[in-house]
């Protein structure tokens, strides 16, 4: 698999599930303007976007803005949505178990 190749309509969010080992997941997220409900997961979860824009909302208000290259860690039960993607936004996510 190639994580920089696109899909060629996005009408919604295309999730690959690149490797699933135990109690570790990594996937591959193509967003193309979408935005989510609020998260609050059992999993801790590392973000990078490998290309495109996209922000995070924090449940207290402040917002995170990510570009290529830039990677956020959201530890288990942190309350967060994606507010904002630009168009081929491609995020590589590792979730694996809260310690």
């Amino acid at each position: 698999m190639n994580v920089f190749e696109l899909p060629g309509r996005l009408p919604e969010e295309e999730l690959t599930e690149i490797l699933l080992d135990g109690a570790t997941r990594i996937e591959r997220i193509v967003s193309n303007g979408q935005t989510s409900d609020w998260y609050d997961q059992e999993e801790d979860e590392w973000v990078c976007i490998l290309s495109g824009e996209g922000e995070l909302e924090y449940a207290d208000g402040s917002h995170q803005r990510l570009h290529a290259g830039d990677t956020a860690w959201l530890p288990a039960h942190m309350r967060h949505r994606v507010s904002y993607t630009s168009e081929k936004c491609i995020w590589l996510c590792i979730f694996r178990p809260a310690e």
